[in-house]
């Protein structure tokens, strides 16, 4: 859940409704994805076309295309997310009654008509993804036509420098943008600062929120706030040094002081993914 779902669920459905927009009663406002980036600015998609939307009109509606969390391209017919997006908690029905679960790419601008919109024809969620801690919170799409080469991101290994406390990293998405379910329409990205393990063991011991665990985890923000991910933002992509290093996975409020974001960290998963992206290249090769 990027930052926990009760409060959040509500101040968002409030917002949908002060907007005039009726979402369908059988959608609920995705819990466990945050909002608009905190403290971000807006940016091109062409520029970053690896950066994708998850959408479902079926279950929230076509205001924003559907949008309900982020993923990031790692292979031509792959993306990534999180694992709790593709949860009833988040679709409100289990992920096998959801017929139209699709990624949107190449368009900033949920209103518009550019880009591509691809159906998802295959997922792995992580099977031992722990709602509880929210360790091993990773999904793998299998799309039903290729992207670009070109929006391919690489996926940085366990020894990679973009991991180093006190790389800058940039957050995408289009979630929340002030924590109080202002959601963006149009692609945003916050820099942030890749922290030491220690800064999140200490924010997140062990709570209802979650409990970091540096091995799957990776902490990133501001320890001074302003700058992080949010609700909606979910599954996004964490870059630094050109490689993806993280998905927005969860945390505890949107851009406080000492409530860093947690992500996903990409090195724990890198073995698992490209096992599955070489059985999706057997498959489409049949």
């Amino acid at each position: 859940m990027r930052r926990r779902p009760f409060a959040r669920t509500l101040s968002a459905a409030l917002a949908l409704l002060a907007a005039g927009v009726v979402a369908p009663l059988a959608a609920p406002v995705p819990a466990a994805a945050d909002g608009v980036v905190i403290g971000g600015r807006p940016v091109q998609a062409s520029e970053h076309p690896w950066v994708v939307a998850l959408a479902s009109r079926d279950r929230f509606g076509g205001t924003r295309a559907g949008q309900f969390c982020g993923g990031a391209v790692v292979g031509t017919r792959t993306v990534l997310t999180a694992a709790h997006c593709l949860s009833r908690e988040v679709l409100g029905v289990p992920l096998n009654e959801v017929s139209d679960l699709r990624i949107i790419a190449g368009r900033g601008d949920l209103r518009a008509a550019g880009g591509r919109e691809v159906a998802v024809q295959g997922v792995w969620t992580n099977a031992e993804y722990d709602s509880f801690t929210n360790a091993g919170d990773v999904a793998v799409l299998t799309l039903a036509r290729p992207l670009p080469a070109s929006a391919v991101i690489p996926m940085a290994g366990p020894d990679d420098a973009a991991y180093e406390p006190g790389m800058t990293a940039s957050v995408f998405g289009w979630g929340d943008t002030t924590g109080a379910g202002n959601y963006a329409r149009t692609l945003r990205a916050a820099r942030v600062k890749v922290l030491p393990d220690g800064i999140c063991e200490e924010a997140y011991p062990g709570s209802a929120d979650g409990t970091y665990l540096a091995g799957p985890m990776l902490c990133a923000g501001e320890l001074s706030g302003g700058r992080d991910a949010c609700q909606g933002d979910s599954g996004g992509p964490l870059v630094a040094r050109g490689r993806l290093i993280g998905l927005v996975s969860w945390g505890s409020g949107c851009g406080e002081a000492g409530s860093p974001g947690v992500y996903t960290r990409i090195s724990d998963v890198v073995p698992r993914v490209a096992d599955l992206m070489r059985v999706a290249g057997a498959t489409a090769r049949e």
